[in-house]
C-alpha cells in the first residue's frame, strides 16, 4: 500500500503541500492541466521556485491571485464548483471532503449554519488550487493511505479579515478538536499552521503520529512562505507501508434502557445506522430492582456522535449517555464484483499486510438476486463464492 506520511514538524499550509508534491515529481503541466476542470484559470497563476530555508533546499509554490478582489465563495457554490467538475472522482471527493471540514470549522467559528458560511481568506482561488492541487497531486501518486505527525502551535498574531487573531486561529483550533490533533510547541512564535493546512491533515490522514514503517521510495519539501529560525519546510514522506497495521479512533455510545417499548429500541437502532453510525447493536441485561433491560451500544465516527446523542435523547427514555473514544485496528478493504450465474454480486475483499484475508459475498445482493431467480439465497452465495474462488487461480495476489 503506497502511504504519504505529512511531516509537519515546522508546521502545515496548503501551498507547502502543493510545494512537497511537485518536488516529489508531480509534473507542473499535468497539475496547470487537471486545475483547469475548475474553470478558474484566469483568477490565478501559480509559479513554482527552488529556494532554501535555513540552507535547506525546498520546492515553492505561490498562487498569485489576478483578481485585486476575488469573490467571497459560498460552501455550497465551492461544492457544486467541485462536484461539476471533471475531476477523477477520487480527487473529487477528497476536496469535497477537505472542504468540508473547513466549513465546519468556519460555521463552529462564526456560530452560522453550514450552509450560510461564506469562504474568505482560506476559500480565496489560492485555498481552491492549493486543495485541488493537493488531492491531484496525491492520486498522482497513487497514495492510498495519508498519515500525520503532530502538529506545532506556534504563536504571536495575525492580521485577518476579522481583525487581529491569536496564533492558532480559530479555525485551527476547531480544526483540530475536530480531528483530536496531537499538538506541541517548537519554541517558534509565528503562524506556522494555517486553516487551509489543518483542514488537509484533518481530512486526509487517516491517524495522527510517528511515520509508520515505510520502504522509503521519496521525501518531497515544500517551503513555507517566510523566513523563521528554523528551516520552514514541510516533508512529505512516500513510500510503500511494510506490515504497518491501519487503525482508526471510534466513538462507542452506550446506555441501559429498561422502560421503553422494544418496538422503539427497534426503530432506533435502524435509524443510528442511517445517521452514518458504524455499527449498533443491543444486548439483555438485568438492571436494578432485578428488571431486565436493554444495553444499547453505538459505535460510530467521532463527528457524528452529536447527531447520534441528540437522536437517542430524543427517541428513548435514557437519561445519561456514556461515551468514549477508542482506538481499532482494521483490514484494508475493498469491493470486487463477480458474474454468476443469476446476475453480478458484490464480494468484500479484506486484505493484512497485501494479502488477502478474507472473502465474503455481500449478502444483500444474494438475497436480491435469490428474490430475482426465486432460487435459495445460499444457492446465490454459493455461485458468487464459486466466482471468486475462479478468478483468485488467475489472481493469487
Amino acid at each position: 500500500m503506497k502511504v504519504a506520511y505529512f511531516d509537519c514538524a515546522a508546521g502545515i499550509a496548503g501551498d507547502m503541500c502543493l510545494g512537497a508534491l511537485l518536488d516529489c515529481g508531480l509534473p507542473l503541466e499535468y497539475l496547470n492541466q487537471q486545475l483547469q476542470a475548475l474553470g478558474i484559470g484566469g483568477e490565478y497563476s501559480l509559479q513554482v521556485s527552488r529556494v532554501q530555508r535555513c540552507g535547506q533546499p525546498a520546492l515553492q509554490a505561490v498562487v498569485e491571485v489576478l483578481d485585486e478582489s476575488p469573490p467571497a465563495r459560498p460552501w455550497r457554490e465551492i461544492q457544486a464548483l467541485i462536484a461539476g467538475s471533471r475531476l477523477a472522482p477520487a480527487v473529487k471527493a477528497r476536496s469535497l471532503k477537505v472542504f468540508e471540514k473547513l466549513a465546519q470549522a468556519e460555521a463552529k467559528v462564526h456560530q452560522v449554519p453550514l450552509e450560510t458560511v461564506h469562504f474568505h481568506e482560506v476559500g480565496a482561488v489560492d485555498a481552491l488550487v492549493d486543495i485541488v492541487g493537493t488531492c491531484v497531486g496525491l492520486k498522482w501518486l497513487q497514495v492510498e493511505r495519508v498519515i500525520s505527525s503532530p502538529h506545532p502551535i506556534g504563536g504571536g498574531w495575525v492580521d485577518t479579515e476579522h481583525g487581529k487573531l491569536a496564533v492558532p486561529v480559530p479555525a485551527v483550533i476547531e480544526l483540530w478538536e475536530m480531528g483530536r490533533v496531537p499538538v506541541f510547541s517548537n519554541g517558534v512564535e509565528a503562524e506556522l499552521v494555517t486553516p487551509t493546512g489543518a483542514a488537509l491533515a484533518v481530512a486526509l490522514a487517516e491517524e495522527f503520529g510517528p511515520c509508520p514503517p515505510l520502504r522509503l521510495e521519496k521525501v518531497g519539501r515544500g517551503a513555507g512562505s517566510r523566513e523563521l529560525p528554523i528551516p520552514n519546510i514541510f516533508r512529505l514522506w512516500i513510500g510503500q507501508s511494510q506490515g504497518h497495521e491501519p487503525t482508526e479512533i471510534v466513538s462507542v455510545l452506550q446506555t441501559q434502557i429498561d422502560d421503553l417499548n422494544p418496538q422503539v429500541i427497534a426503530y432506533t437502532c435502524e435509524q443510528l445506522l442511517a445517521l452514518g453510525a458504524w455499527d449498533v447493536f443491543t444486548q439483555p441485561i438485568t438492571m436494578k430492582q432485578g428488571r431486565p433491560g436493554v444495553l444499547l451500544t453505538v459505535i460510530c465516527p467521532p463527528e457524528r456522535v452529536p447527531e447520534c446523542q441528540d437522536f437517542i435523547f430524543r427517541e428513548t427514555t435514557t437519561l445519561g449517555i456514556r461515551h468514549s473514544q477508542q482506538q481499532r485496528t482494521v483490514l484494508e478493504r475493498r469491493i470486487e464484483r463477480v458474474e454468476t450465474p443469476y446476475g453480478l454480486v458484490d464480494i468484500k475483499v479484506a486484505c493484512r499486510h497485501g494479502h488477502i484475508v478474507n472473502a465474503q459475498p455481500e449478502f444483500r445482493d444474494c438475497v436480491a438476486r435469490a428474490q430475482e431467480f426465486r432460487v435459495p439465497v445460499q444457492t446465490v452465495w454459493l455461485a458468487a463464492q464459486a466466482a471468486w474462488q475462479k478468478r483468485l487461480q488467475g489472481d493469487p495476489a
